[in-house]
């Protein structure tokens, strides 16, 4: 019975892993350099288990080029999950696909290895017809100019708005503001204020500041007496005054009118009073009332010709002195948004960029516009030197620099350069073939080539020496340091960060310097970019 119940507990649990177990093919076996294989991984699992695929960028020395979603078949009461990665290799030869760790309810499980090749292509050089090397083409300018351009047209539009809507805003308070007589003006403005309708927006205690400043400012301009800065009390003591003075006949009414309104209005401002619809209705009714009477009652010194041509004249002149102040107040305030926005956008890119990255990136820099621009990868001289800068480098004769004793061992010496030694950054690469085939002293010629910058003005040279490998393991030796250049022109001084690079090939030398002024990032960044890239051929070829 015993042997019974172990003979099905054996064929139970081999029926689970065995539904559990993980199946794993490939598309194809051989295929092209670069071209991707299809890696499936299938597993049946029942509905309540976890099943985890890994995520991978490589799989042994394949690269991973695509994650495929998983696909999901119900069958049953079970499901069928399918797992697809897309795998390629860009050298030749035979690989092995390892086991990946599927985990399945938290066990793991392993796939199948499987071997793949990945083959050369073939190229047929007598069918395929060959074409020349085509010449240097130069690249697009990818500056981002435009985006500063775009930015200043911005800020010189938000200006020219700010100019516009000035100048509306300005125009109708100019035609608010200039009026033939004190009396003309207060009935506009009263007739202004009742278009507002402030009261009748709940607006009470606006509508009696405004009504009785148009009172006070009519008093005070036609009348010639404080009435802005006088309580109400004192206005109408005033005003008493003033009519006895220029002889004007006012009636208790008038004073009464007035006096009424201006007390409302104090109750109004002071008190929180409401008075009802009517009675501002009445108020309003009173202060066109008092303001014409007092009006009809100044006496009038000049004939109304004259003094409408008066006026009028008065009115234009003002109106012009008006416009001419609004004009530079208009364009005060929009130089001022100009400045301010331009201000605050510096501001802004200092605090989070800094200083540096402002002035670079808004003035200029030219290591920067090197560092940033096209590339170019290229062979130069012969032994050949590979290098890629950020300018084509162009043929130069240094013959004239070399001593003639020096000239006498060299059999051939080809030299190409960017820039001069004056400049803000310079590249050199020579290479020489010499006429006795040796071992050259790298140290040696490091020492030759400082002294030749000294005789174009090099001061107080720091020499440091160390070993260089390129990337392809080519090995060499390095000088690097500073020293101070003088311009003999402006006899002026700056210092120097240099690095020269030799390499000895039999009986050839290949060389790269680069120099550019100590403390400039860009150019360092240059300098690094430019060295990692250095690939050397043999001078046997």
């Amino acid at each position: 019975m015993k042997i019974k119940l172990y003979l099905l507990l054996l064929l139970i649990s081999t029926s689970i892993f065995a539904q559990q177990k993980v199946v794993t093919s490939i598309d194809t076996t051989k295929n092209k350099i670069g071209a991707e294989f299809k890696l499936t991984l299938k597993t049946s699992v029942d509905t309540l288990s976890k099943v985890v695929f890994p995520k991978l960028k490589n799989i042994g020395a394949l690269e991973v080029i695509h994650s495929y979603p998983i696909d999901t078949i119900k069958k049953d009461d079970r499901y069928e999950l399918i797992k697809k990665y897309g795998l390629t290799q860009f050298d030749s030869g035979k690989y092995t696909i390892p086991s990946i760790k599927i985990l399945i309810n938290n066990k793991e499980f392993l796939t199948d290895s499987l071997k793949v090749e990945v083959a050369n292509v073939q190229v047929d050089t007598l069918r395929q017809k060959m074409y020349d090397i085509k010449d240097i083409v130069k690249a697009e300018d990818s500056s981002d100019w435009w985006k500063y351009l775009l930015g200043i047209l911005l800020i010189l539009g938000i200006g020219a708005f700010v100019y516009w809507y000035t100048k509306i805003r300005q125009k109708k308070k100019i035609e608010e503001e200039v009026y033939k007589t004190p009396i003309e003006k207060a009935t506009s403005l009263l007739n202004t204020l009742e278009k507002k309708e402030l009261w009748q927006h709940g607006e009470v205690k606006a509508y009696y500041s405004e009504l009785t400043d148009i009172a006070r400012n009519y008093i005070e301009e036609a009348i010639e007496i404080p009435a802005m800065e006088s309580t109400t009390s004192e206005l109408i003591e005033g005003l008493k005054t003033a009519s006895l003075k220029k002889k004007m006949k006012l009636s208790q009414e008038t004073i009464e009118n007035l006096f009424t309104v201006l007390k409302q209005a104090d109750l109004v401002k002071f008190a929180k009073s409401k008075p009802l619809e009517f009675e501002i209705t009445e108020d309003r009714n009173r202060i066109q009332k008092a303001i014409l009477t007092l009006d009809e009652a100044i006496p009038v010194e000049v004939p109304i010709e004259e003094d409408t041509i008066l006026n009028e004249a008065q009115k234009q002149k003002q109106i012009q002195i008006l416009l001419r102040k609004k004009r530079n107040q208009r364009i005060a305030i929009a130089v001022g948004s100009v400045v301010f926005l331009l201000f605050a956008t510096t501001t802004f890119f200092i605090a989070t960029k800094g200083f540096d990255y402002v002035k670079d990136n808004l003035l200029g820099h030219p290591t920067k516009e090197l560092l940033e621009g096209e590339w170019v990868k290229s062979d130069y001289g012969n032994p050949g030197v590979i290098v890629e800068t950020p300018k084509v480098l162009k043929r130069i004769d240094l013959t004239k620099s070399l001593p003639k004793d020096g000239m006498a061992l060299i059999k051939e010496m080809q030299s190409f350069g960017y820039g001069s030694f004056l400049d803000n950054f310079y590249i050199m690469v020579s290479t020489i073939k010499y006429k006795q085939e040796g071992a050259l002293d790298l140290s040696k010629a490091i020492e030759s080539s400082l002294k030749i910058l000294e005789t174009q003005g090099a001061q107080n040279m720091i020499v440091k020496e160390e070993d260089f490998q390129t990337n392809n393991g080519v090995t060499g030796k390095k000088g690097y340091g500073t020293f101070s250049r003088i311009d003999s022109n402006s006899q002026t001084s700056s210092k120097i960060y240099y690095e020269i690079v030799l390499f000895g090939q039999e009986g050839g030398l290949q060389q790269i310097m680069i120099l550019h002024e100590e403390g400039d990032k860009y150019a360092k960044e240059l300098t690094e970019r430019i060295m990692n890239s250095i690939e050397l051929k043999s001078a046997s070829n």
